[in-house]
């Protein structure tokens, strides 16, 4: 490449910021435009955290009786998230003038990405309600991080009424909203906490307030707003709608949600005074619009052409794929024209838990034996559990379990389930029970995968990215129980790669995503695929799961929401 690029910066030398904010820390990278080669990252993490079981912040914490949380619960502090721009992008920097001796002069733009559907209450100007004394201990004014279900009933009521009624938006949802999701959250905070719902100004993804902070500017990204939004054809639900789930929820869209939406690569405003003294790069550079970080990893892996399923495998997957036309798939979180990259229509499923169930179990469920047997070969728990796990043959442990952990986002849509693990005997070992683990969460997507298919949208390869890419034996169970070719993103931070595409596109260095994508990012086409006689060991055990799977989640027994309602019973009674 030759010439001048955006702000007359050389185009070979042109780079671009990207922001990843994960569900613990936020990761900066510094890209180079012309090939995405990754220059110096950096991470930091939230010290807050995520507050599940009680307030941390706000005075009770500081004095000593932080207030507790109820079940279900997942809040975070929004100044950890300026936190990241105040340390992660500087360091990032540093890492590549020291590697590369980069100027940061020469940066044209920043783009970042989210958790979603993570919350931000705030004022009329962008300020947190958590950050206002008034509010300080009140845990509804912090944020509602992705992983907050205790909206389930407002979820149910919000999906019954909109059955009920006919409503033309709830089919593009797989006919289920989630207690994640914008709408489940609001009421919530209407029924819960009147006086912080009155003061809430505007209801934020914090894909978007993260945005304002840097460029001064509140927009509303079209992919949250379609798929958590419930934003379909340039329209919210009715006033009348929301009205009959409660009176005073009739106003929620027009005076707290209706904002105007920033498309996708396209410029939100540009870096403000304080946002480049925060971060060390040049005032007026180019911010893309917000973006959710599993949307913006199908650039980062150039994986964005119909048929392409990318799985961003973490402590939870979502699964995002572009398709040519418009299809209703049961259980899918969503369904948004140009909602990955403009000109086709872009399709979300998740599972809800996925290395957060690894994590669970090694931090729970290992006995010391084997936690000094790894310290001894120098390895983690999770890498001992894998060797020993890899040496068996399909089936051997003699168990089948369900990934539901953290509830079931598709095809079930229904956060009130929990795990279960069959075949367990007095011989069963830790690595069979963790072996297990790793084949439901297989199970879960190729259950996401056929769901996809018989609704009239292929998947012909499945493209992984995120920490879990990294376990060996996962990627080939995956591609064994799926029966698809699995390709790997190359990079090791696709959603902070994928945004920096977005970046270099709101910048003007492309002229859209796609082309921005066919040059800056990179997959390892096939770099796993199905072993057929393993596959027919996984067909077997699929069938087993696929019974228990509807035995508990289609209403056969529901001792799973039974067992929800007695444990709040019993917290509520110990309060």
């Amino acid at each position: 490449m030759a010439g001048q690029g955006p702000r007359n910066v050389p185009v070979d030398e042109a780079l671009v910021v990207g922001v990843d904010y994960g569900t613990l820390s936020g990761r900066a990278v510094i890209v180079r435009v012309r090939d995405g080669a990754e220059l110096g990252s950096a991470v930091h993490e939230y010290p807050h955290a995520v507050m599940e079981r009680a307030l941390t912040a706000g005075p009770a914490a500081a004095a000593g009786s932080p207030i507790a949380l109820a079940p279900d619960w997942a809040l975070q502090v929004p100044a950890d998230y300026v936190d990241v721009l105040r340390t992660a992008v500087p360091a990032a920097i540093r890492a590549a003038q020291d590697a590369f001796g980069i100027d940061p002069a020469n940066v044209i733009g920043i783009g970042t990405d989210f958790t979603a559907c993570t919350m931000v209450a705030t004022t009329a100007d962008g300020t947190p309600l958590a950050e206002l004394p008034e509010f300080a201990d009140r845990p509804h004014a912090y944020v509602k991080l992705w992983k907050h279900h205790s909206a389930q009933p407002h979820a149910d009521r919000i999906t019954a009424l909109a059955l009920e009624r006919g409503e033309s938006w709830i089919p593009r949802y797989g006919g289920l909203i989630s207690s994640e999701w914008e709408f489940a959250k609001g009421l919530q905070l209407l029924e819960e906490d009147r006086e912080v719902y009155d003061a809430t100004e505007h209801w934020v993804e914090a894909a978007d307030w993260i945005i304002w902070q840097l460029s001064g500017q509140y927009v509303r990204n079209a992919c949250t707003a379609g798929y958590k939004g419930i934003l379909q054809d340039g329209v919210y639900p009715s006033r009348d709608f929301l009205a009959a789930l409660n009176p005073d929820f009739a106003d929620f869209v027009d005076a707290k949600v209706a904002h105007p939406i920033g498309q996708l690569g396209a410029p939100a405003g540009t870096l403000t005074a304080q946002a480049a003294e925060w971060t060390g790069l040049p005032e007026g550079i180019a911010v893309a619009v917000g973006n959710v970080d599993a949307h913006v990893t199908s650039p980062a892996a150039n994986a964005c052409e119909p048929g392409q399923m990318v799985a961003i495998m973490g402590t939870s997957t979502c699964h995002v794929m572009n398709g040519r036309a418009l299809h209703e798939v049961p259980g899918m979180c969503g369904v948004v024209d140009g909602g990955i990259v403009e000109g086709l229509w872009g399709y979300e499923a998740g599972q809800s838990g996925v290395g957060d169930i690894f994590g669970w179990f090694v931090n729970s469920a290992v006995p010391p034996a084997y936690v000094a047997a790894a310290a001894d070969r120098g390895l983690s728990v999770h890498a001992y559990l894998t060797e020993l796990a890899a040496a068996q043959e399909i089936g051997e442990h003699g168990l089948v379990a369900l990934d539901w952990h953290s509830g079931n986002r598709s095809v079930l849509v229904d956060h009130e389930l929990s795990g279960v693990v069959v075949g367990q005997t007095l011989l069963t070992k830790p690595e069979d029970t963790y072996r297990a683990l790793l084949e439901a969460t297989a199970f879960g997507t190729r259950t996401i995968v056929e769901a996809f298919e018989t609704s009239g949208v292929p998947v012909t390869e499945l493209v992984v990215a995120g920490g879990l890419l990294k376990n060996a034996l996962l990627m080939q169970i995956y591609a064994d129980v799926t029966r698809l070719p699995l390709s790997t993103i190359v990079s090791e931070q696709g959603p902070a790669l994928g945004s920096a595409i977005h970046a270099a596109v709101a910048a003007g260095a492309y002229p859209d995503v796609r082309a921005a994508a066919k040059v800056m990012g990179h997959r390892v086409v096939a770099a796993y695929t199905p072993i057929e006689a393993n596959a027919v060991r996984y067909d077997a055990l699929f069938a087993e799961y696929t019974l228990l799977h509807d035995y508990f989640g289609r209403g056969a027994n529901d001792v799973m929401h039974r067992l929800k309602a007695i444990r709040r019973a019993a917290i509520g009674g110990r309060a």
